[in-house]
């Protein structure tokens, strides 16, 4: 399986680049962040995610999104919204959240 995110929707679209410092152990972490991809798959305007965590801590999830709507409707989705306040409380000891609009995508073609 690929780890690139098959956005199927041509630009523009937005980027949500999370980078974060995770704190130590799990706590629960691993859990919901499953959760937080499946919960992220079933929302309106959802396009894809990748994600990536180095082995000191430091991620990066980047979301896509059709709309700048969709993006607030997830940030205010309830059982979103306990990641968001569990993960500033207990699991990242630093972070931060960027929003982009992708006015281009390409890469390597696929067979």
């Amino acid at each position: 399986m690929s780890a690139f995110a098959k956005t199927l929707s041509p630009p523009p679209y937005y980027a949500v680049i999370f980078s974060s410092q995770r704190t130590e152990g799990d706590q629960g972490y691993g859990d919901m962040a499953d959760r937080m991809v499946e919960l992220a798959h079933e929302q309106p305007g959802f396009l894809g995610v990748e994600s990536a965590r180095g082995a000191g801590g430091f991620g990066i999830t980047v979301s896509y999104w059709e709309s700048t709507q969709a993006i607030a409707n997830w940030k205010a989705n309830a059982e979103h919204r306990i990641a968001q306040e569990t993960g500033k409380t207990t699991w990242y000891a630093d972070y931060q959240l960027r929003i982009a609009k992708v006015e281009r995508a390409y890469g390597k073609p696929t067979l």
